[in-house]
């Protein structure tokens, strides 16, 4: 499946994203703030009614009569909204605005109420003056304050129009440019050699950024890593396979000349001893090769080093029985140790079989297992020709071998067990075996 069926603009995303919530929260401050001022609005323009009832309240001692109200000059768009009557006992209209009808704006004779005239709603105060002769009536169409909660509402939201794809242009530029660094790691990466597994540039990438560099440099180790030993192992399986083909080859071509059963059968005897050591090099390189990679690949386990030990010494007994070679387990007590059992069964057939191998007819072999100072140790020794204490340092190095050994072998047994060690933070030391003689190999297990 593509990749690109997947992707998105994180751009595209990231503006809409803002945009929305921008507009959102925009959105729920004008509403907000519309009740708000709504509320306020009423507030205030209640007060201007009971303000201007107490004005009229206090020109009452004049004769209504001599004002004439109905000729009043309208100075302002919204004085028809407003109304004002003055009642002579509650009962005759003395004074009145051109815009107030004919009846009273409210039965009500004191503070606040709403009234319906001709359809339209009001909002009248009514109050008597100190002599209780006169009542005053103001009044105020809703429909008016209606349209100054929604005039106040569209000032609130109209900027939005304007300021939305401003905002946007604006969050446009900078997401680019915050996400420019992110092109060009994509262009370092597209450009590269594919055979170019170094690092990437970091430069100037953002922190939250950082972690994906840091990872994609980790894995660019490991994958140079894994095709390493790729090379390694096909420079090495080359190299050493070579040398028992040919021998192959040059016996089987000897069991072709020969003249005579004998020397034909010692010919074939030859092959098979070769097919086995070829067969012996090829499982060897396959488990070095497996254990190449930085993880064994299962999560560890506590391993019994002397159960594992005893498994070892009873699938090598008849390789040592055919040698003429002595093998025996030390009994002891469990030791345990973390770690994989798979690996550790490995390790411990490589330093039995090497030893069995490299020892003399009518030698022995020697497995231990103990625990002290929190580690888990486990030695094999033999009774074989040892090594040299200053080429102790170069045996685990692939492919060595001591000078003058005369057992066949591919110098990779000890190269294998080093590697497990590794695997599990253990460490291998090389000495005398007991009594001076031969090879001891010591693996010790640190408590983790």
């Amino acid at each position: 499946m593509s990749i690109q069926a997947h992707a998105y603009s994180l751009k595209r995303r990231l503006l809409l994203t803002l945009l929305a919530s921008i507009a959102l929260v925009w959105l729920a401050t004008a509403v907000f703030s519309y009740f708000d001022a709504r509320h306020e609005l009423d507030e205030l323009l209640d007060a201007h009614l009971a303000q201007s009832v107490s004005l009229l309240l206090a020109q009452t001692g004049h004769e209504p009569e001599e004002i004439d109200t109905e000729r009043m000059p309208l100075l302002h768009k919204r004085a028809r909204s407003v109304a004002i009557q003055v009642w002579e006992n509650g009962k005759v209209l003395r004074l009145h605005s051109a815009s107030a009808p004919a009846g009273r704006l409210s039965p009500k004779d004191e503070g606040f109420s709403d009234a319906l005239i001709a359809g339209k709603r009001w909002r009248v105060f009514s109050a008597w003056d100190a002599e209780r002769r006169y009542l005053v009536q103001v009044g105020e169409r809703y429909e008016t304050r209606g349209e100054i909660a929604a005039s106040l509402a569209k000032n609130l939201l109209l900027p939005l129009l304007f300021a939305l794809p401003l905002l946007g242009l604006l969050v446009w530029f900078g997401v680019a440019r915050g996400l420019s660094p992110l092109a060009a790691l994509g262009r370092q990466v597209a450009e590269r050699d594919p055979g170019n597994l170094g690092t990437l540039d970091a430069g100037e990438i953002p922190m939250e950024v950082m972690p994906l560099v840091e990872n994609l440099n980790r894995l660019f180790g490991r994958v140079a890593q894994l095709i390493e030993n790729e090379r390694r192992f096909t420079a090495d399986a080359s190299h050493e396979l070579r040398t028992p083909l040919a021998a192959l080859k040059t016996q089987a071509q000897v069991a072709r000349a020969s003249a005579n059963d004998a020397e034909r059968a010692h010919a074939l005897d030859n092959v098979i001893a070769g097919c086995d050591r070829a067969s012996h090099l090829v499982q060897q390189l396959l488990t070095l090769a497996r254990l190449d990679p930085d993880e064994p690949g299962t999560a560890a386990e506590a391993c019994d080093l002397q159960a594992l030990a005893r498994t070892a010494v009873a699938e090598l007994a008849p390789y040592a029985l055919s040698k003429h070679v002595d093998i025996d387990l030390a009994e002891g007590a469990a030791a345990q140790t973390a770690g994989h059992a798979g690996l550790i069964a490995i390790l411990l057939r490589n330093l039995i079989d090497n030893a069995i191998r490299y020892s003399r007819e009518g030698g022995s072999v020697h497995v231990s297992v103990a625990r002290a100072n929190g580690s888990a140790t486990l030695t094999v020794s033999d009774q074989g020709p040892g090594i040299p204490a200053d080429e102790r340092g170069k045996v685990g190095q692939r492919f060595y071998r001591v000078l003058g050994t005369e057992e066949f072998g591919s110098g990779l047994g000890l190269s294998i067990v080093k590697r497990i060690a590794e695997l599990h933070g253990a460490s291998v030391e090389l000495g005398e075996g007991e009594q001076g003689r031969g090879l001891s190999v010591t693996v010790i297990f640190r408590q983790r």
